[in-house]
């Protein structure tokens, strides 16, 4: 009598990010989700603290990496069960200066000014952490934007759009209207990278499609 294989279980992870859109492309590629956010006296905004002469994927990397110490503790310390634990960061460079997220409107237009007209780099970093062991990627990416006018940035950043991103955009938003070129990973500058997502998630034993 021939035996039906019994069908491979749902991959999951807890996810520590409060970003709507990497729970969505998780959600889209058959990843489920358990949040793992922040306790309300945990300072997570003192992670992203830019050092002096800090080069941007250094940055990144390191922002992530203390990201998932703190996310694996706050599992360990909730007494939740073990499961792989999935982090990432994402930042906008121009040159060597980093561009986090804004403070404010104005802060927001200073920024957008900035970044009309010319070329910079997205770079979001990923990490996995599980029984143990970490797995980390890192993407890279280049957004060139065309003209904006001031009139345009402020119209833009009224949206609210900006508030909360790095760099003050989200390309899969309004902003792409003013995108005139990418190379790279779409969804890395969305904030999570789909090819080195799935190369940490199976190297953390994730069966993926």
């Amino acid at each position: 009598m021939s035996q039906t294989a019994s069908p491979a279980p749902e991959p999951w992870v807890y996810l520590a990010s409060q970003s709507p859109r990497r729970h969505d492309l998780l959600t889209q590629w058959g990843v489920r989700c358990e949040p793992l956010l922040p306790d309300p006296d945990e300072d997570a905004e003192a992670l992203e603290a830019v050092r002096p002469a800090e080069a941007p994927a250094h940055y990144v990397q390191r922002v992530t990496r203390h990201k998932l110490d703190a996310a694996v503790a706050r599992l360990q310390r909730r007494g939740l069960p073990p499961g792989p634990v999935l982090c990432a960061d994402t930042t906008v460079a121009l040159g060597r200066d980093i561009l986090g997220k804004p403070a404010s409107k104005a802060d927001a237009q200073r920024m957008l000014q900035r970044l009309a007209g010319r070329s910079h780099q997205v770079l979001t970093a990923v990490a996995v952490g599980h029984k143990g062991q970490v797995w980390q990627a890192l993407s890279r990416s280049q957004v060139t934007f065309g003209e904006w006018s001031s009139a345009d940035i402020r119209r833009y950043v009224e949206t609210g759009e900006p508030m909360g991103k790095a760099g003050a955009y989200g390309i899969q938003g309004l902003a792409g209207l003013w995108v005139q070129r990418i190379s790279g990973s779409y969804t890395g500058i969305m904030g999570l990278p789909a090819f080195e997502t799935a190369q940490v998630l199976r190297a953390a034993g994730l069966r993926l499609l």
